[in-house]
């Protein structure tokens, strides 16, 4: 697939002011150094700037006409036409071998299992469980007591690793699976929050193989989980009008569940996305 030169470039102009809507709070918060305990984990978590986020590729292997500008960037290639460029697959696989194959790994076996969904989002409330200090200087809704209560109430069925490594120590035996780096691959399943909210993350880790509105779509659904994911949090976190989904209730557990079972849904969608785009039809099975 070609772009023409004025094609293209309606594309990046346009990709330009969707990232920028999507990122203005966060920037008119950052020109007065305020924090959000919900926000700002999509700029620290993963580590991707708004700068970076509003930079538009085209994904592997289309090719940008009259684009010698972007020759020097980073896993371009030069196309079949003079002074075009493509994002190169191939040379970011020779270059991040190790990476690719994990990204790969991920995205594959996460979509080969069915999604479970039976968590409530207990992760947050076991990173807190017996603990004197927390990660976020935010008051506990039910208090330490009767956080610890509903972890000891309800079984921890955690899947995610970069979940799991931030138990506490006592709530890391209540977990029903031991988790670990090597063998994240084995557990991640497409119900789990964070799985889905890391499909940006290995977006990111792409960056010119995967076009520039399926990078947004990325950004677009971990945000809209990471909501979820705070509001079924054991925090109070009414000063930023953030309104809890209690899952120590029936009433919030099934507002948990069918809200995760549609972010799985948009979730496998988009890891099929990202595969197509970044590898094609002809991809290779995972092993």
């Amino acid at each position: 697939m070609s772009l023409a030169r004025q094609d293209w470039l309606l594309r990046e102009e346009a990709h330009r002011d969707r990232a920028d809507a999507l990122t203005a709070a966060h920037r008119d918060r950052a020109t007065r150094a305020e924090k959000h305990p919900v926000w700002d984990f999509l700029f620290t978590y993963y580590s991707y700037k708004p700068a970076q986020l509003r930079r538009w590729h085209p994904g592997a292997g289309v090719e940008l006409a009259d684009a010698v500008e972007r020759l020097d960037w980073r896993w371009y290639s030069p196309g079949r036409s003079a002074g075009s460029a493509v994002p190169d697959a191939f040379a970011f696989g020779q270059e991040k071998a190790e990476l690719a194959a994990l990204i790969e790994k991920m995205l594959r076996r996460t979509a080969s299992r069915p999604g479970q969904f039976g968590c409530f989002g207990l992760h947050e409330w076991a990173m807190v469980y017996r603990a004197e200090e927390h990660r976020h200087a935010v008051t506990l809704r039910l208090g330490q007591a009767g956080t610890d209560a509903v972890v000891e109430n309800h079984d921890l069925r955690c899947t995610h690793f970069d979940a799991f490594r931030f138990f506490t120590p006592e709530a890391v035996p209540r977990n029903r699976t031991a988790l670990s780096r090597d063998e994240q691959p084995l557990f991640e399943q497409p119900g789990c929050l964070h799985a889905g909210m890391d499909l940006y993350k290995w977006a990111t880790k792409l960056g010119p193989l995967i076009p520039g509105e399926l990078l947004l779509d990325s950004f677009e659904l971990a945000r809209d989980i990471r909501l979820l994911d705070m509001q079924a949090a054991p925090y109070d976190l009414s000063a930023w009008d953030v309104v809890p989904v209690p899952i120590e209730t029936p009433e919030g557990k099934a507002e948990y569940v069918r809200r995760q079972r549609v972010f799985a849904e948009r979730g496998t969608a988009l890891r099929t996305a990202l595969l197509n785009a970044w590898l094609g039809d002809g991809a290779r099975e995972a092993a």
